[in-house]
């Protein structure tokens, strides 16, 4: 019986580690920039690692009023294309923590 709990001591020192790296990594990551693009940087999307848009730029070239709904695409372009690279290095980062742990 003895031997169990020492070895559940041990399990529970390893998950204590683990979360301790998993929250470094992600402060580390939430501290990086990412920056999302469209049609050779006419608009430029700058998020945290946490998901917070941080600037976005805009091309005077891309501002066209006779067609707002080109800028419209532009925007939508650089957003998504700037959250598509935080969930590649989110999971590149944290996704090795995961794969050890059932359910996840």
């Amino acid at each position: 019986m003895m031997r169990g709990m020492g070895n559940m001591q041990g399990m529970m020192k390893q998950v204590q580690k683990m979360q301790k790296e998993m929250a470094a990594a992600q402060e580390a990551l939430n501290e990086k920039e990412f920056k999302g693009e469209a049609s050779n940087q006419l608009v430029v999307a700058t998020f945290t690692g946490d998901k917070k848009l941080k600037n976005l730029t805009i091309n005077p070239e891309a501002v066209d009023p006779e067609d707002v709904d080109m800028l419209q695409d532009l925007i939508l372009i650089a957003v998504n294309d700037g959250l598509a690279k935080i969930e590649k290095e989110t999971e590149a980062t944290l996704g090795k923590y995961a794969g050890g742990i059932p359910g996840m």
